[in-house]
């Protein structure tokens, strides 16, 4: 009757209930039973110790580029994702005229931090139009399904050419293109658009984003493309720090509710954090956004489960001793090479008596952000931290465990704890930075925001900043910090049925895919299997699996007995299996 029976296992399906001691039955791909199931099997898998939950699905990703290479999705197939949502961010490789990958890739190389030299080697280019992308992302087969967001830096640099670049505004014929472009992606099968507005968002040499200050006109026009499209939702990152002069969080919230109202309908939703620059603006954002769904909008809050920080090291994109001149003078060097120099009592001795330059500025990918962090890094050690702080991975540390304490505790300056920091496990040595999410030193704003009616987990970045951090390990995090670890500590947390929920069946309702995200008759079969007091999370370490043999960070995890994408095993025992049931995922008629 079955070609897959999953048995004895705590079910959580995905509605937020209660689990229950359930089995499931499989035919085709499809759940067709869950209760009994006592018809025969082809396989069995017992769940016995186990809970069992619909596959995750996560919201933003930027697997744009390593899709057309990568059949595996690591790491976010090792997390219990089942679907991943592409194109976020407003940053992408489609559409794309063959003159202009070079500008796309320089943009995605300096915004999500992938390697250029990984995009040259890996990238197909085997599409212009944004649905030749799709087909022919869609020819490869993955482990996981995933489904495509049209970008709106692309799209302005198909239409605008160099004048995109150069962010000079749009004119009547643009705007028209660009909203007759978004309208025939969406028929096609998008599931949505996105726009990105940070002060983080440089290409590679040094450029702001095509589409970071676009107008009102622009913004509007493109929205309107929703017009007579049945699924599809409107996704925004916006720091609201880009402000031009006259302009406030206010006037720029603005031009985003002009977006969404112009979107004929259709759901969206914004990223939420809690920003050291502006500790409140999450206050604001929230009531913002609950003022426009009380006048008949309906749009979410992307957030995520912790920090949004960064690993900072020697093998890393970015680290304290970065702007030093002695330090640059051999920054070029092999990690061996930099290492056995920065040894050299001497060399610590002139490199700390230096003062550090400025890397940013016109024509550097470099952040300012960067340099106010280093000009300011007596201070911010205060909340650094290793991350594998008394034997266990711990995102969520205090005063007593930052650098500026075990500085202060061994009677040394912080650059002198620093620098020694940085060449432990020969160089690859890794500090932790909460960048966002951790301005009062602990995750009790993170929780009210998750706790919102309209937080919808996100923001993992999968596939991008792979020399920075590792987010794609968002949903293990929700599931064992959050409904079990911080409770067990004292600490106020989620209950599991509602992160379940969070992870699958609030996702699939946002982006209308009514076929995924609970365990119900008729429902696909993507399925995680999970050893809930297993689930581990390990520090993060430096590969080179990248074309051309870039490097990512990624971050073991324990705990995945199984994972089942349409009904195949794509995961035993936390390995990936020659499984490759995933595809592009099409909204409405597409």
């Amino acid at each position: 009757m079955f070609d897959l029976k999953i048995t004895d296992g705590l079910v959580y399906d995905g509605n937020g209930g209660d689990g229950a001691a359930v089995n499931i039955g499989i035919k085709d791909g499809i759940i067709i039973e869950v209760g009994e199931c006592l018809g025969k099997a082809e396989q069995t898998i017992s769940a016995k110790d186990h809970i069992v939950t619909p596959g995750f699905i996560d919201l933003h990703t930027h697997y744009d580029g390593q899709i057309s290479w990568d059949e595996e999705l690591k790491p976010s197939v090792n997390h219990g994702v089942t679907t991943a949502v592409l194109g976020n961010c407003g940053v992408g490789f489609a559409p794309c005229r063959k003159e202009d990958r070079e500008k796309l890739i320089r943009l995605m190389e300096g915004v999500e931090d992938i390697p250029g030299t990984a995009l040259h080697e890996g990238l197909q280019w085997n599409w212009e139009t944004f649905p030749e992308y799709m087909d022919a992302i869609d020819a490869m087969p993955h482990t996981i399904d995933f489904a495509v967001m049209v970008p709106h830096d692309p799209l302005r640099v198909y239409v605008m050419g160099d004048r995109a670049v150069y962010n000079q505004p749009a004119n009547d014929h643009d705007i028209a293109k660009m909203k007759a472009l978004t309208h025939e992606a969406l028929k096609a099968g998008a599931l949505g658009f996105s726009i990105g507005r940070s002060d983080f968002h440089k290409s590679s040499d040094g450029q702001w984003t095509p589409g970071s200050e676009a107008g009102k006109d622009e913004l509007v026009g493109i929205a309107n493309a929703f017009e007579g499209i049945d699924h599809g939702v409107l996704q925004v990152v916006n720091d609201f720090d880009m402000l031009r002069e006259g302009e406030s969080f206010e006037t720029e919230f603005d031009l985003m509710e002009a977006f969404y109202r112009a979107g004929h309908g259709h759901k969206g939703s914004m990223s939420l954090m809690e920003r050291d620059f502006a500790p409140d603006d999450w206050k604001n954002i929230i009531r913002r956004t609950e003022a426009m769904n009380a006048d008949g909008l309906d749009i979410s809050f992307q957030v995520a489960p912790r920090a949004i920080g960064s690993f900072t090291g020697l093998n890393c994109t970015f680290h304290p001793l970065m702007a030093f001149p002695s330090y640059l003078e051999i920054a070029s060097k092999p990690l061996a090479e930099r290492v056995a120099i920065l040894k050299d009592p001497d060399i610590k001795a002139k490199l700390l008596s230096e003062t550090p330059i400025k890397l940013s500025g016109e024509g550097s990918p470099v952040p300012p952000v960067v340099d106010i962090m280093i000009e300011n890094f007596e201070a911010i050690a205060e909340k650094q931290f290793r991350l594998d702080y008394s034997g266990k991975v711990d995102y969520e540390q205090t005063n007593e465990t930052s650098l500026a304490a075990l500085a202060r505790k061994d009677g040394v300056s912080v650059w002198d704890k620093t620098y020694d920091m940085l060449l432990e496990d020969d160089g690859h040595a890794l500090i932790y930075y909460p960048v966002y999410n951790y301005y009062e030193m602990n995750y009790d704003n993170v929780l009210t925001m998750m706790r919102h009616p309209k937080a919808l987990p996100g923001l993992s970045d999968g596939g991008a900043h792979v020399g920075t951090i590792c987010d794609a390990s968002f949903p293990t995090y929700l599931l064992s910090h959050w409904t079990r670890d911080r409770v067990r500590h004292g600490g106020d947390g989620i209950e599991l049925k509602r992160a379940v929920q969070m992870l699958t069946a609030d996702g699939a309702d946002y982006l209308g895919l009514s076929d995924r995200g609970r365990i119900e008759v008729g429902q696909r079969a993507d399925i995680n299997i999970i050893d809930y007091d297993g689930l581990d999370l390990g520090v993060p370490v430096m590969v080179r699996d990248l074309p051309a043999g870039g490097q990512r960070l990624v971050q073991p995890v324990s705990g995945y007995k199984a994972t089942f994408v349409k009904g195949e095993q794509v995961i035993a025992n936390g390995e990936v299996t020659s499984a490759r049931p995933g595809r592009l995922v099409r909204g409405g008629h597409a």
